[in-house]
């Protein structure tokens, strides 16, 4: 199992009963994504996170009409992306006890817990420091200069703000208040196809 793309998911939860690993049905209406972690759950996932010797990246819930889906990111505190799969499923086992005994999601849900990918999110002002000169994805809260979708090479982030050359005369400029989703995009070499 590559550590570097790990995934664990826990299966599906009830709030207030026990943990048991089923199939999902997948939801035939598209999910609503929550974009900010909400306050009942951060609290429940963070101190869990950090007791693991992790950082939390990011925690999006999906809302739909099965089965919710909270989707949680953790990191080594150096950004490395080196979790492995049994970190994430200890991570998520513990999480799901502790979010089912506070009774945090009013509904069945199934958790997933992983470590960034290829395409890391870019979720916190730390992680768009350390892309700064890669290829990045942004899509804002709401528009700015009529588009929410900019891609193009990270110049800079400071004072809250990234800087972002999509090929126009003068970079973009983004406030962290208004990223609604971020990612890096991975850029393949040749070495990525190299046979070992």
């Amino acid at each position: 199992m590559d550590p570097e793309n790990s995934e664990f998911q826990a299966g599906q939860h009830r709030t207030g009963g026990s943990h048991r690993a089923e199939p999902v049905a997948e939801s035939a209406v598209e999910p609503v994504i929550e974009p900010v972690i909400e306050p009942v759950i951060e609290p429940v996932i963070e101190p869990v996170v950090e007791a693991h010797g992790l950082e939390l990246v990011d925690a999006e819930l999906l809302r739909g009409r099965g089965p919710w889906e909270l989707r949680v990111t953790v990191d080594t505190p150096e950004g490395d992306g080196k979790v492995s799969i049994e970190r994430c499923a200890e991570v998520s086992r513990e999480i799901g006890t502790n979010l089912d005994a506070v009774d945090a999601i009013p509904t069945r849900y199934r958790l997933e817990v992983s470590s960034p990918g290829l395409d890391r999110h870019l979720g916190r002002e730390k992680d768009l420091l350390a892309a700064c000169g890669s290829e990045v994805r942004i899509e804002t809260r709401r528009p700015l200069d009529g588009r929410r979708r900019f891609r193009g090479r990270l110049v800079e982030f400071a004072n809250g703000t990234a800087r972002i050359d999509v090929g126009g005369s003068q970079p973009v400029e983004i406030p962290f208040a208004e990223i609604g989703k971020a990612n890096r995009v991975y850029e393949f070499t040749r070495a990525d196809f190299a046979r070992s």
